[in-house]
C-alpha cells in the first residue's frame, strides 16, 4: 500500500470520488488515491450552481499533467455549491483532497444510492488490488 489516506466517515465509488453526507447535503471530491494517480492537477471544470444531476451522471472534468478524467456523482440532486477556489488553485485537489480540494455540494433528492458505495476499508482493498 502506498500510504494513501481514506477517511472512515466517507463513502467511495469505483470511479474514485468520495462522498461526505451532512444531512441531505453531499460533498463530492476525489480520493487521495485518485489525485496520486492523476499527478499534478492543472484544471478543474465544474457545473453551475442549480444544475440537476442524476445518479451516475458526469458533472465535471479534472485535468492533470498526465490525463483528463470525468467526475461522476453517485447521488441525484441539485448542485448547491461549487468550489470556486479550484479555478485559481486546482492544485488544492492534490494538496487537500478531503479538505480544500472538494468539488461540489449537492442537495440530494435520495441518499439511498450511497448505500451501495464502499467504506474506507473496502475502498483501500479496491485500490490496492489495482496497483
Amino acid at each position: 500500500m502506498a500510504g494513501w489516506n481514506f477517511p472512515e466517515d466517507l463513502k467511495y465509488a469505483k470511479t474514485d470520488e468520495w462522498f461526505r453526507v451532512e444531512g441531505d447535503i453531499v460533498t463530492i471530491g476525489i480520493s487521495d488515491y485518485a489525485q496520486d494517480q492523476l499527478s499534478d492537477v492543472v484544471f478543474v471544470e465544474l457545473p453551475e450552481v442549480g444544475r440537476q444531476l442524476d445518479a451516475g451522471e458526469a458533472f465535471g472534468v479534472v485535468e492533470s499533467v498526465k490525463s483528463t478524467s470525468d467526475l461522476y456523482t453517485a447521488v441525484a440532486g441539485e448542485v448547491v455549491e461549487v468550489n470556486s477556489a479550484l479555478e485559481d488553485k486546482p492544485e488544492l485537489v492534490n494538496e487537500s483532497p478531503y479538505g480544500e480540494g472538494w468539488f461540489i455540494k449537492i442537495k440530494a433528492s435520495d441518499l439511498s444510492a450511497l448505500e451501495s458505495l464502499m467504506d474506507s476499508t473496502a475502498y483501500a482493498e479496491y485500490c490496492n488490488g489495482r496497483e
